[in-house]
């Protein structure tokens, strides 16, 4: 009953605490380039307005694959937040970025296929760091189950700080921000042409936002098991974290695919595999 209560949870009020997140990045992004910005608000705004327009589609599979993005994004965030098998949610995130790479692909738009590709890239760029850090958790709690992790008596972040900078240093490829927004710029603020999302537009559009959103939440709530002995600290911990990730998208210019996979992987092997063999070297697996 927990677990299920979890999910509808997190179904209900992530959209709300997404776009409020959404509002607040955009004003504190403002304020740190020396303007007003919009209300914290306008997220909610801008989304209402691509499902008042009219379903503009490429062909009938394109709005398949936005939908199954959509689906599969919200799944994973459920499925963690019932405190669900780590590696499953980790699997059905990854499955619901393939969709929006082949809703990008069923376009048949050169810029289109260019954004997909990047998109693809940035997969293999997060995926390892994102398995480390789930497979250094099991290592720890001797659980895949959210629930054990969130349950364990202790901060994981202490006996798991390489993978915790490791998450860190993805997520910023996660949530879209320079210097890895390689496929999409989040703020539209480097391209003329938007990459994968080049060829979405009204409720297809309206439709991948939400799904953010709800990866947002999701990504945030990662974060937090790294804390989760001391819910406090842990929210302390996040909002650090995402105004650590503001301040890293506002001071750098984007990086070419090569670095961003090459420094991935390296910080996945360095940061990431490291910890779990130090831990295995003291004796904790």
């Amino acid at each position: 009953m927990i677990s299920l209560v979890g999910a509808v949870v997190f179904i209900l009020l992530a959209p709300a605490i997404g776009g409020l997140i959404a509002g607040i990045d955009r004003k504190v992004t403002a304020h740190m380039q020396g303007r007003v910005g919009p209300s914290i608000f306008q997220s909610f705004y801008d989304v209402g307005k691509l499902f008042e327009k009219e379903g503009a589609i490429v062909n009938d599979t394109q709005h398949f694959y936005v939908l199954s993005y959509f689906v599969f994004a919200i799944f994973a965030g459920a499925l963690f937040f019932a405190g669900g098998n780590l590696l499953l949610v980790v699997f059905a995130l990854t499955l619901a970025e393939v969709f929006l790479v082949l809703g990008a692909y069923a376009a048949n738009s050169p810029y289109s296929h260019i954004g997909a590709e990047r998109e693809l890239i940035q997969i293999m760029a997060y995926e390892p760091m994102l398995l480390l850090a789930a497979v250094g958790m099991y290592v720890v709690t001797r659980s895949f189950n959210v629930s054990d992790i969130a349950g364990f008596p202790g901060y994981l972040v202490i006996l798991l700080p390489g993978v915790f900078f490791g998450f860190i240093y993805i997520l910023t490829i996660k949530l879209r921000k320079s210097p890895f927004d390689i496929s999409t710029s989040h703020h539209a603020h480097q391209e003329i042409v938007k990459g994968v999302m080049t060829e979405f537009s009204g409720p297809n559009l309206g439709f991948i936002e939400v799904a953010h959103w709800y990866e947002m939440v999701f990504l945030l709530g990662f974060v937090f098991l790294f804390f989760a002995v001391n819910w406090l600290i842990a929210i302390i911990a996040i909002i650090i974290v995402y105004l650590l990730e503001l301040a890293i998208d506002n001071t750098n210019a984007r990086v070419k695919w090569q670095l961003a996979v090459k420094s991935s992987w390296a910080v996945a092997l360095i940061l990431g595999a490291g910890n779990i063999a130090i831990l295995y070297l003291l004796g904790r697996v």
